[in-house]
């Protein structure tokens, strides 16, 4: 039988490849690559969190637990709470109803609702908080008239809860918009079907289906929201034990050569950002088993 007559009936096998498959690599190209990706992980990760473990505790215990009693200290930490426990609710509600609206209906202007939710992705966060500058401040749109009615926005806690507000807003839409546009509309259709009305088809059908998600855009939320530094920066003022965060309560206590007192304030983030990654890896073995 022909070559051409075999494919024809089917009964032509292609012949085994000798040698090792395609999709392999030698051995000790896979043992580089791994070697290569852990020094990179070791050397940008697990080192500068080492250094910042090892210079918090420099000094001793004692002077470390002095840095996190500070008054100062304790401000920063009490606002930056405050404000993700602002933010994060505030950007759950939004992200959930905004991807909601975008995969379960169909509008003019979609797209464009789209393109605002992702803005603070491309827009960097010092103009972020600039933007409100202008608006808010002495000198912006809305400045004299807050003035006159001693308002404080810029300079003040409101300012910061705004430029977080900004800065985090697109991190639970951006989580559930892929996942619900992948579940599509076929089960609320079904509950509507049988009668069911639009808050009892959100709370029976779609957000058992996004739970983990929706958990996990609001750990990603509340990281970016207690760790954010540029718009924070700039519209915060720096007035120490008022408005300071921690992350620029860092900052002051570097510049002012304060440097183990800087990395034991660091070291809280530091354990914030751990435990957010825990979270975070135990969320996604949750998403991928559902």
């Amino acid at each position: 039988m022909t070559d051409s007559a075999q494919v024809l009936t089917g009964s032509h096998v292609p012949p085994r490849l000798s040698g090792r498959s395609a999709t392999t690599e030698a051995p000790w190209v896979k043992w580089a690559l791994i070697g290569a990706a852990l020094l990179v992980l070791l050397w940008l990760l697990v080192l500068p969190l080492a250094v910042v473990m090892a210079e918090a505790l420099k000094q001793g215990w004692q002077v470390y637990v002095a840095a996190l009693r500070d008054p100062d200290a304790l401000s920063a930490l009490r606002l930056t709470l405050l404000v993700a426990a602002i933010t994060v609710p505030l950007n759950t509600i939004f992200g959930t109803a905004a991807a909601w609206l975008v995969t379960k209906f169909k509008f003019r202007g979609k797209g464009i609702l789209v393109t605002l939710i992702d803005l603070p992705f491309a827009i960097s966060p010092v103009v972020g908080g600039l933007i409100y500058v202008l608006v808010f401040g002495a000198q912006g749109w809305f400045g004299p008239w807050l003035d006159e009615h001693d308002i404080k926005i810029i300079f003040a806690v409101p300012g910061i809860v705004l430029a977080t507000l900004f800065i985090t807003f697109p991190f639970v839409a951006r989580e559930l918009i892929p996942l619900m546009e992948e579940q599509g509309t076929h089960e609320e259709e079904a509950a509507v079907t049988l009668g069911a009305g639009g808050w009892q088809v959100f709370w029976r059908v779609t957000l058992p289906n996004i739970k983990w998600g929706l958990l996990y855009g609001i750990i990603l939320c509340n990281a970016r929201a207690m760790g954010e530094f540029g718009a924070v920066s700039v519209v915060s003022g720096h007035i120490r034990g008022e408005t300071n965060t921690l992350p620029l309560h860092v900052e002051i206590l570097y510049n002012e050569y304060q440097f183990s007192a800087s990395f034991a304030v660091a070291s809280l983030l530091l354990l914030l950002a751990l435990a957010t990654l825990v979270l975070k890896s135990w969320l996604q073995r949750k998403k991928v088993h559902l």
